[in-house]
């Protein structure tokens, strides 16, 4: 899985560090490398000194959007009266992102600590974790975690014995990607169909039940007790030096055509073209690379040039035309068809739009069924003009994000390799008509 073999790579790491050691996934292993020494830690503190230190950090959410994580705790109030929640998100339904279930697989209790430090910081004493459901292993491993974490006084009514009360609960999706979406996961955790809602209200206003509530990713809350332990400046020290708005470490998943797929911790800022070509590989035999997508399907398309001169953080990638989104790495090489690649994501997202915003539900619908008539050899070239009208109506028009993600691998993939499309429509098949029997 991509998980580094030499001591010295070992030390650079934070998160991935006990991946592939089976001893670190139960409570006793965990605790001899120093889990819920961070929890104990901040069940002694008053919750706006922990938010200022994640705040400090720069941590920021790693499941796609980036926004500041101290900020985002910060919008909470404690002590208002109100029951307060936090909502962790692991889903992780992205196409070509798997990083989150490793956390989960490897290093549960890292999760289980993160949330109970996230929980107590904003003043809730209820975090669920939401999973996906096609994740049981994970599923499995998070449901031991807690019990064990129970069992040994870490959680519940008095927590690690400082009469602070702090509920972890798992909660098992149903395999829709649109939960994923902050919003459609709490309509789901309250028993409700997955439809994002419309903001504002935004969640820390009326979240899970009408209640104040928080959601971060599983990467996210799991670097919190690394950044209790060792300090904001600590964590400020991953990182390019020109850019302090990327700080921290960050696990990307490689999928694809690669000669080493996999998971891979470096720090935000690493070269992109070294961490293709060293840490994982570079192409298989006899093939260059094509196209690359940073940070799962939803994010534009980058050309190798593009790619090769990437800094990997959220800035970096930006600058070259893309996003870091989740982390999750997609590799196209020279031998694939890529029209049909970007047909195959269309329909993905076609497959599951929630069908509550009209230019969603027919605008993916329809952009699977132009692009597979070109894969066929049907198109035109007026059908590359009425995809990217297709898109421009999808993107920014809808509650969610999840037609813009459809839109997204389309228009940059006719802009970036339109002799692609070209090269297909001008094969395009010829029907015959058979003669009519007289």
């Amino acid at each position: 899985m991509g998980f580094p073999h030499t001591p010295h790579e070992r030390e650079s790491l934070v998160l991935s560090k006990h991946f592939g050691e089976q001893e670190a996934i139960g409570l006793d292993g965990w605790r001899k490398r120093g889990g819920y020494v961070a929890l104990e830690k901040a069940l002694r503190m008053e919750p706006a000194e922990i938010v200022q230190i994640v705040k400090d950090s720069g941590l920021r959410g790693r499941g796609g959007a980036g926004f500041p994580t101290g900020l985002k705790w910060s919008f909470m109030k404690p002590g208002d009266g109100k029951q307060h929640y936090l909502a962790c998100n692991a889903d992780e339904s992205e196409p070509g992102t798997f990083k989150d279930r490793e956390i989960m697989r490897w290093t549960p209790h890292a999760l289980v600590e993160g949330c109970a430090i996230g929980a107590y910081a904003i003043g809730a004493t209820v975090a669920y974790v939401y999973i996906r459901g096609e994740y049981t292993e994970a599923m499995e491993k998070m449901n031991a975690a807690c019990k064990e974490a129970y069992a040994a006084g870490i959680l519940g009514t008095n927590a690690m014995g400082t009469g602070k009360t702090v509920h972890v609960y798992v909660h098992k999706g149903a395999g829709a990607y649109i939960c994923g979406e902050e919003t459609a996961m709490m309509n789901s955790l309250e028993g409700r169909r997955g439809n994002p809602r419309i903001k504002p209200p935004f969640p820390a206003v009326s979240g899970l039940f009408g209640m104040p509530t928080t959601i971060n990713n599983v990467e996210t809350l799991a670097a919190v007790p690394h950044i209790l332990n060792n300090g904001a400046d600590w964590y400020k020290t991953f990182g390019r030096a020109d850019n302090p708005k990327s700080t921290g470490t960050k696990l990307f998943s490689v999928c694809g055509n690669i000669a080493k797929p996999g998971n891979y911790e470096v720090a935000l800022g690493f070269p992109f073209k070294d961490f293709l070509y060293d840490l994982c590989g570079g192409p298989l035999p006899g093939r260059q690379f094509k196209a690359i997508i940073p940070g799962g399907i939803s994010v534009p398309i980058q050309t190798r040039e593009e790619a090769e001169n990437s800094p990997m953080d959220y800035e970096g990638f930006v600058a070259n035309g893309t996003m870091l989104g989740s982390g999750g790495v997609i590799i196209i090489d020279d031998a694939q068809n890529l029209v049909k690649q970007i047909a195959r994501a269309a329909r993905f997202f076609a497959h599951e739009s929630c069908a509550q915003c009209t230019q969603c539900r027919e605008g993916t619908a329809w952009t699977t069924k132009i692009l597979e008539r070109i894969v066929a050899g049907d198109g035109t070239h007026e059908d590359l003009d009425t995809l990217l009208e297709i898109a421009d109506n999808m993107t920014g028009k809808t509650i969610c994000v999840l037609s813009d993600s459809c839109a997204t691998p389309v228009v940059s993939g006719i802009q970036k390799f339109r002799p692609d499309f070209e090269a297909l429509i001008k094969r395009k098949k010829v029907h015959m008509v058979p003669a009519q029997v007289a």
